[in-house]
């Protein structure tokens, strides 16, 4: 199955080693969130929880989102953005939400008027990031964006430059970089407990056959590698904190009638600097989710990694990472509303979200190739 991406400009990556901290502050979010002024946009008063509207009511935020909105410490559900007016009594009901903060996709923007919402968060299919994320932006609003970005770097960029232009902090939703085992792991990269990095698997999916329809749809965003592989992905370079120089990957799958236009399964390898390598893989049709880093003294591994819940972890020497109790997405949500809050670099800037989107543009770019080495 042919996958024709999106062509963008070569930016090449850093060819050494980066750390978390290093990456955030040469990112263009860093620059802004310490040259802003502490007023207008910025909270005063660090006891005053944000307002938070959720754009799109689907799975997601219906069962996770919301719930977890419920265990923050720092932001609240205040508002909500449907085309589905059928949902509307429910969430009211449901979550005390005032009719002043209920909008459509057409009136959204209106939302530039309302002092109860801080905060948009983007929860519609990948091909809506964009122009939601912007809209929200240009209503001088915080965005966190769910992941993928969006389908194209191209999208991601016009994101971060609504972003900058309008003086909000912008965040993707990738929740695994807020959770305490992954986080320990990421600690590793700079401490090196089993010595220098070699080589790394990292692999997420599950199988089903009720995909959620638009997951199905080339247009909307959907494949197992946008939906699924920005996991193993992320992963990769976080758990080496490097950027790759290669990729090179290829498609499979064994129900072609279902996965007609999007990938089923995705397999692709990553070129680091100093000759580390990451084998990954993600699927609609296989259920996997191990990331593994192997070093020249030892080992360690989450399996499983990137579940909401559960996830676990253990040591070539015996340590037990044992699951943090704490709901994943509320964590994310209270660490993103404590950089408004206290005016801070977010944890996962745009920046991330977009250089996750030119590697996934480049992946495609080889399996359409039947697999060629690809340089970024």
């Amino acid at each position: 199955m042919k996958k024709k991406p999106t062509q963008t400009p070569n930016n090449k990556p850093a060819r050494s080693a980066v750390g978390r901290r290093k990456f955030i502050k040469r990112s263009g979010l860093f620059l802004a969130a310490t040259t802003l002024p502490s007023y207008g946009l910025w909270v005063s008063g660090k006891n005053r929880k944000l307002g938070v509207a959720l754009v799109g009511l689907g799975n997601y935020s219906t069962n996770q989102l919301a719930p977890a909105l419920q265990e923050t410490s720092h932001c609240e559900l205040r508002g909500i953005v449907t085309g589905s007016p059928e949902k509307i009594p429910r969430w009211k009901e449901k979550y005390g939400i005032k009719d002043k903060n209920v909008y459509n996709y057409e009136n959204m923007h209106t939302v530039a008027n309302n002092d109860d919402i801080d905060v948009i968060y983007i929860v519609l299919p990948v091909s809506m990031h964009a122009e939601y994320s912007i809209i929200a932006a240009n209503a001088g609003k915080h965005v966190w964006c769910e992941k993928p970005m969006a389908k194209n770097a191209a999208e991601c960029r016009e994101i971060i430059e609504a972003c900058n232009k309008n003086n909000v902090k912008l965040s993707i939703g990738y929740r695994m970089q807020h959770e305490k085992n992954t986080q320990t792991i990421m600690k590793w990269v700079e401490t090196k407990p089993y010595g220098q990095i070699q080589d790394l698997k990292a692999e997420a999916g599950f199988h089903s056959n009720n995909i959620i329809p638009w997951k199905l749809k080339k247009d909307m965003g959907g494949g197992a590698m946008y939906d699924m592989g920005v996991y193993p992905l992320n992963a990769a370079r976080y758990s080496t904190g490097m950027e790759p120089v290669a990729v090179s990957a290829t498609h499979t799958t064994t129900r072609p009638q279902m996965f007609d236009e999007v990938d089923e399964t995705t397999i692709f390898d990553l070129e680091f600097p100093e000759g580390i390598t990451a084998s990954c893989r993600t699927s609609f049709g296989e259920s996997m989710n191990t990331l593994e880093i192997n070093c020249s003294d030892g080992w360690y591994r989450l399996s499983p990694f990137q579940s909401y819940t559960g996830v676990k972890g253990k040591t070539s020497d015996g340590k037990v990472l044992e699951p943090f109790g704490k709901n994943q997405q509320a964590v994310q949500m209270d660490d993103d509303a404590l950089a408004i809050i206290n005016n801070e670099p977010v944890m996962v800037p745009g920046e991330d979200g977009l250089r996750d989107i030119e590697i996934v543009e480049k992946i495609f770019e080889s399996a359409d190739k039947d697999g060629e080495r690809i340089s970024l």
